[in-house]
């Protein structure tokens, strides 16, 4: 009879657990979203504000805030973050106290082609418009179009990885040929890179002839300077 007694309280105390649990989980699922918290990552500007990220959290001109957690579907969420031009990826997921945090990746410009509508090319090659709250700083690219984006975009990402490329180009042009010129910030010789091939081999001469002529005091008396052909600099003195 003890046992029987005793059996009897431990199925009652497991019947208790699973019913709490159960109550605040059903509890849990009903409680209202009050907060969002957005935050952006791997990004130093803001090309995009947490404005425009609220405004894209709501559906159908619901917010998220004050849904109940049940009626939530975070990958729909996500799904509409990422479909904004400015925006990677996205992480959006809730804490257990009922705050929906969304955790932005922002895209990364590596240059912007001054076109009817300007707009950057990105370090994935694709296009993304201008923002109204940052402006980039990166090479201007001229005489180029959409279609064209993919032929420069090499040349693009190049600049953009190498530390004295990104330092001293600031402007690309695709002359009539299809040949590109490259704009420097400081000396003001023009350098007809070519066309986009042999990049590195390009990259590397021009380097060898900078600091040269850098170390003779000679950069100020050039006019033009050709990297189009592979194991030469061609200079041509003003």
């Amino acid at each position: 009879m003890k046992k029987v007694l005793t059996y009897t309280k431990f199925i009652g105390l497991i019947g208790l657990i699973i019913f709490l649990f159960a109550f605040t989980g059903n509890r849990n699922e009903k409680r209202k979203i009050k907060e969002v918290e957005i935050e952006f990552v791997e990004e130093q500007n803001l090309y995009i504000n947490e404005l425009t990220v609220n405004k894209l959290l709501i559906q159908n001109q619901v917010g998220v805030t004050d849904v109940g957690k049940e009626i939530l579907v975070l990958n729909i969420v996500e799904k509409g973050l990422d479909t904004h031009k400015m925006i990677e990826d996205s992480d959006v997921y809730l804490t257990v106290n009922g705050q929906l945090k969304a955790r932005i990746k922002q895209r990364t410009p590596v240059a912007r082609v001054n076109a009817v509508v300007p707009f950057y090319v990105d370090v994935t090659g694709n296009t993304m418009p201008l923002s109204d709250n940052y402006s980039a700083h990166v090479p201007l690219v001229n005489n180029v179009s959409e279609r064209e984006v993919s032929e420069v975009f090499p040349l693009l990402r190049k600049i953009q990885e190498d530390e004295f490329l990104k330092k001293h180009i600031i402007s690309v042009y695709r002359n009539v040929n299809g040949h590109y010129e490259l704009g420097l910030r400081v000396y003001g010789f023009e350098v007809v890179f070519g066309k986009i091939e042999f990049l590195d081999s390009k990259v590397r001469n021009f380097k060898a002839f900078y600091q040269k002529a850098l170390k003779d005091k000679s950069l100020e008396k050039y006019k033009k300077v050709s990297l189009q052909f592979r194991n030469q600099v061609v200079c041509t003195i003003k």
